[in-house]
């Protein structure tokens, strides 16, 4: 594979970068660049990456035989179908954003349209400290083909789980129901636990230093839960286009929007300090 890109330079496109190895094989375009006021941060971040920054998203798919789609969830759509204007015919495109099934397979239909290659990737771990051992999930009809071009780039821990795209993100989406439900309902009763005074008491009713698990959601919520909150709405679709009521999970949506939007850094140390900070 002689050329590839990144859309997106968040966390996720600068740790697979670095630990893959990518010097000067990967092209990124992440729209951050084109704010002046976070131009030479991003300019910088590439710098340190060794990948080739675009001046915009047709100078990065220029070529590209594989494209990383690597936003926030909220743009995952708008960005295939700006994409999709710009893709090298049969070109590859690995929708690695977190978002519901009828969003990857709305997307799906902009770059099959376009003559691209669509496959849906759920990233089922965070990538730190995961990075190329992170495990991915892959489905659509071109998911055997690009889980080979994975691993030569590196990736060690993917698998294909169905030809059909939004399999993997069905996956993703309802696994978060779980995970990130425990993180709000985690900070819920913590909070409630710090303002009565009794966290000490519960914490040691669970057993087996639940402190330890709790520390880990409440720094997560704290740091990712803006992002975390929109991901969550798209869970709220999923289980709409299930038949499912998403009682639990709308109220999973506004609890890690309220953390996250608290925007408290350097996140404290300990849990202690965490709750002492929320709820100051």
């Amino acid at each position: 594979m002689e050329k590839f890109a990144l859309i997106g330079f968040g966390e996720a496109g600068s740790t697979f970068a670095r630990a893959g190895g990518w010097k000067s094989r990967a092209t990124v375009y992440d729209v951050k660049a084109d704010d002046p006021a976070d131009r030479a941060v991003m300019l910088a971040a590439y710098a340190d990456a060794g990948v080739i920054g675009a001046g915009d998203l047709a100078g990065a798919l220029s070529g590209a035989e594989l494209v990383f789609s690597l936003v926030t969830a909220d743009q995952a759509l708008v960005v295939a179908q700006a994409a999709a204007a710009h893709l090298e015919p049969g070109a590859i495109y690995c929708d690695m954003n977190s978002v519901a099934p009828q969003t990857k397979q709305a997307a799906a239909r902009a770059i099959e349209a376009a003559g691209g290659h669509y496959v849906d990737v759920a990233v089922m771990a965070p990538v730190n400290p995961g990075r190329m051992a992170v495990p991915l999930l892959l489905s659509g009809p071109r998911a055997p083909d690009a889980l080979a071009m994975l691993t030569a780039l590196g990736f060690t821990n993917a698998r294909v789980v169905g030809d059909v795209v939004g399999r993997a993100s069905t996956i993703k989406m309802l696994r978060s129901v779980m995970y990130k439900g425990v993180e709000a309902l985690t900070a819920e009763c913590l909070l409630a636990c710090e303002k009565a005074g009794v966290t000490d008491e519960v914490l040691g009713s669970f057993g087996n230093d639940w402190s330890t698990g709790a520390d880990y959601r409440l720094d997560r919520m704290m740091v990712h839960g803006l992002r975390r909150s929109v991901e969550m709405a798209e869970v709220v679709k999923t289980l709409e286009a299930l038949g499912v009521e998403p009682l639990m999970t709308r109220g999973t949506v506004t609890r890690q929007r309220e953390i996250g939007s608290r925007a408290i850094g350097p996140v404290p140390p300990t849990l202690n300090d965490k709750l002492e900070r929320l709820t100051r």
